[in-house]
């Protein structure tokens, strides 16, 4: 039942990547959109989780938020890294030359995200089929984002269209396999929660560092700022109605 209802999942996520290839005429409203998703993904479905499932504090602060910062600061360093290997092989680190790497690491980290949507989906089911239900709504309703902001960051950073379309389709198979592997493990919920937290971190930098600057470098539009609080104001919704 959980691999079935993970179709789910895997339709509506190649629906939001399909979404983010026909609307490149427009791409600034398409990176503002896929920031403001981002943003709302992290402060109001990410972060809530993670502090959930990891109660324990380390030195006065809780370990979600720790490991949410340590995230923030694993993509920065990444980045930078990349960056700097570039210019010493000539590239040019100006004018915001971007690292095909990070587009694929951070479409990677997404396809862990759907692979956790599915194993959350497989967790509830083995509590009942009520919760099963509501999990699997709320997944399903929010990996519209995840498959237009897979397909977005890939192409962002300069990879190929192949690649990206690959990168949507792994995130889109993510959860049906992760609903499948409950069927044989079990995953602590307190690791769940801290990944929750560090992939929760890399978002932030990615959305806050990349792609809002870049959606306004450009087309600094009014529309572009609607776009990013439309894209919150989304993954508030779906939060809401699957509270």
């Amino acid at each position: 039942m959980a691999v079935f209802v993970a179709l789910g999942a895997f339709l509506m996520t190649l629906a939001g990547g399909w979404t983010a290839q026909r609307v490149t005429d427009r791409r600034h409203l398409v990176l503002g959109l896929a920031g403001g998703l981002m943003l709302g993904v992290v402060g109001l479905d990410l972060l809530p989780e993670a502090l959930d499932a990891v109660g324990r504090e380390v030195f006065g602060v809780p370990a979600a938020l720790l490991l949410f910062v340590a995230g923030f600061l694993l993509a920065h360093l990444v980045e930078r890294l990349l960056a700097a290997r570039q210019a010493a092989h000539g590239g040019e680190e100006g004018h915001r030359h971007r690292s095909a790497e990070v587009g694929l690491t951070a479409a990677a980290a997404l396809v862990g995200h759907s692979a956790m949507d599915g194993v959350a989906i497989g967790a509830a089911f083995q509590i009942g089929g009520g919760m099963g239900i509501a999990v699997a709504l709320a997944v399903i309703a929010h990996d519209f984002a995840d498959g237009f902001n897979t397909f977005t960051l890939t192409s962002l950073y300069g990879n190929a269209r192949r690649k990206a379309i690959a990168m949507l389709v792994a995130d889109a198979l993510a959860p049906v396999v992760g609903a499948a592997s409950t069927a044989f493990v079990t995953i602590p919920e307190w690791f769940l929660g801290g990944y929750l937290g560090l992939f929760a971190g890399v978002l932030l930098y990615l959305s806050a560092a990349e792609i809002l600057p870049e959606a306004h470098h450009e087309h600094p539009a009014r529309s572009t700022l609607l776009c990013t609080v439309a894209g919150v104001a989304f993954v508030w919704l779906v939060v809401g109605l699957a509270a």
